[in-house]
């Protein structure tokens, strides 16, 4: 009988050992780096803290994923700024959430 579950969850994909360090750089290039820059780098650090408490790399490797989804799609939220689309018919759950309360 083992003693590992059955059930166990996923482990998160791992990123390539350069990849913060590729993320940062291409970051840097980037036309958002003056806000993007700084709070990549905060969080990094709030995750690399909780890495050495935790002895775990989770929250690394989500700070990385993160970010890595926010360069990708930004081309695509450009795209959607510059079109000009009227974007004032969206609905904010949490507002509504917030009002029931």
């Amino acid at each position: 009988m083992s003693a590992q579950p059955d059930h166990a969850p996923a482990a998160p994909y791992a990123p390539a050992p350069g990849a913060p360090a590729e993320l940062l750089a291409q970051l840097r290039a980037s036309s958002r780096a003056q806000r993007w820059v700084p709070a990549f780098e905060q969080e990094w650090a709030a995750a690399l803290e909780d890495s050495r408490r935790t002895f775990s790399l989770a929250g690394l490797y989500e700070v990385v994923h993160v970010w890595q989804a926010r360069v990708a799609s930004a081309p695509a939220v450009d795209a959607f700024l510059a079109s000009g689309r009227d974007d004032s018919t969206f609905v904010d759950l949490e507002e509504i959430r917030s009002r029931r309360r």
